[in-house]
């Protein structure tokens, strides 16, 4: 701990961003990360807490007292020593993280956490900027070649951690780019892709083969999934391997069998956001869906739904609403019930702030088209109630059927689970979800020496999750060939 009384002394700052009215007329990030003096601050406010919540809230366990610490000593160089130690790519969960660290602070039970996702934001920056972020390649190779199936943070720290340790990687992807949701559904404005691109060179340097236009499994799927794609089957890769990771997203979305369904102009989310990504990216894309101009319906309440409602905003839409079918959390948690767990309470984005209609407790009923084109959308109020059982039931309130205006509307509902397909071709066995069926010890399913990690194992997750299971399967898969691993977990 830096300053015994800096908690005390000093407030919670908040990094600076561009005002809603300009920053939508771009792609751009607009978030503009703390200053030394700043940082230093902020580091002084974290207290002597005796147990450090906010390292156990994080899923990849950062050292968060120690590189708080150094920051507020302005040790930069060691900062970012430290950062590495349990995390691969800070840059992007200091942009994209929802922090439980800072929930799970001890300041917070005051509402003024210490600003940690802030100063890992400063830290990860400043050693990029210093030339302190450099390939690591490994001192002597095995050998042993891996092949790692998805692109994303899983299977990006998952085959960084294995190249380190002398394996030979080649990592597949289906889609044109390497980086997976980061790069095809996060959008730009939240983290520009040169980020990726950037961590690429280091991990070329370090032994990673990167195989992008890679479709894992049969012609007949490659084929429709489209585009010019190479193909392997998996067979093929567990002959050519020693051992396989698949590691690819929960991509299946839930869908919304209504009627009206097949109107033109109802789209899941991530055809949306991979469209504009891929623009931003300088592809032309026939036929691009546009919000410009039009009334659009988001539904769905998360993260993926915030980010329609920004790409709308900059598509320059006529109105943006957004329903969620649960009802409004409150503003603030019962600190005594739920800190230092991540709490339910009501979270308004970058997005939101920019300009946009939200509503809870609405359940949509149909669509209406004309011509084959959407024009309305039908729903009610809903609310919660126990049934007989004690379980939570959604009951329509009486009277309470609406209708409004919709041009475009956007299924944000989550995801259910990994392609099936990709799955069955490896002959993996799965859980009552649909996800790969491996634990999170040694991370095997199971088919011999093939493993799996991040959404593919969990479900849908945060990025900090996947970064988790990629470093950890990466020591699992190690330890498979090696018989031991140097590996962190």
């Amino acid at each position: 701990m830096g300053k015994v009384t800096g908690f005390l002394e000093f407030e919670r700052l908040k990094e600076a961003s561009e005002a809603p009215d300009s920053r939508v007329k771009h792609w751009k990030e607009f978030v503009v990360r703390l200053d030394d003096t700043a940082a230093k601050q902020q580091g002084a406010r974290c207290m002597d807490c005796g147990i450090p919540f906010c390292s156990s809230a994080c899923p990849v366990n950062n050292i968060i007292p120690d590189w708080n610490d150094l920051v507020f000593r302005q040790n930069w160089k060691q900062a970012i020593d430290v950062l590495h130690m349990t995390n691969n790519f800070p840059e992007f969960t200091g942009r994209v993280c929802p922090a439980p660290c800072e929930a799970a602070c001890t300041l917070n039970i005051n509402n003024d956490a210490v600003g940690i996702k802030s100063i890992e934001h400063a830290i990860i920056d400043k050693a990029w900027e210093n030339g302190w972020v450099v390939p690591v390649p490994p001192k002597l190779k095995t050998g042993k070649k891996v092949a790692v199936v998805g692109s994303g943070p899983a299977g990006l720290a998952c085959a960084q951690q294995l190249a380190r340790a002398g394996h030979d990687v080649t990592l597949f992807e289906k889609n044109d780019r390497i980086g997976g949701l980061m790069r095809y559904g996060i959008p730009d404005f939240k983290l520009e892709k040169w980020l990726i691109d950037r961590r690429m060179a280091q991990m070329e340097q370090e032994g990673v083969t990167f195989a992008p236009s890679t479709f894992i499994g049969s012609q007949e799927d490659a084929a429709a999934y489209g585009g010019k794609l190479t193909c392997k089957t998996p067979d093929e890769l567990k002959a050519e391997f020693d051992a396989v990771v698949i590691s690819g997203g929960a991509e299946t979305p839930r869908d919304l069998p209504i009627e009206g369904r097949d109107l033109n102009g109802v789209h899941f989310a991530m055809d949306f956001l991979r469209q504009q990504n891929k623009s931003n990216a300088g592809d032309k894309i026939k036929g691009q869906l546009s919000a410009a101009g039009k009334h659009v319906v988001v539904i769905g309440g998360g993260d993926t739904g915030s980010d329609c409602v920004g790409t709308s905003n900059r598509h320059g839409a006529k109105s943006v609403v957004q329903f969620e079918v649960m009802p409004q959390p409150p503003e603030s948690e019962n600190k005594a019930l739920t800190w230092p767990y991540w709490p339910t309470r009501m979270r308004t984005s970058s997005s939101h702030e920019e300009g946009a209609e939200r509503d809870w407790s609405i359940t949509t009923r149909k669509f209406v088209g004309k011509d084959g084109k959407i024009t309305s959308l039908v729903g009610n109020k809903v609310e919660w109630v126990k049934d007989d059982t004690g379980q939570m039931k959604m009951v329509d309130v009486p009277g309470s059927e609406f209708e409004i205006p919709a041009d475009l509307v956007l299924f944000a509902m989550g995801f259910v689970s990994p392609v099936q397909k990709m799955l069955d071709g490896f002959g993996v066995d799965r859980d009552q979800r649909g996800n790969a069926r491996a634990n999170a010890e040694d991370y095997r399913t199971n088919v011999d020496k093939v493993f799996a990690a991040g959404d593919m194992r969990r479900g849908q997750s945060l990025i900090v999750w996947a970064i988790r299971e990629g470093r950890q399967c990466a020591a699992a898969v190690d330890t498979f060939l090696m018989g031991a691993t140097e590996l962190p977990r």
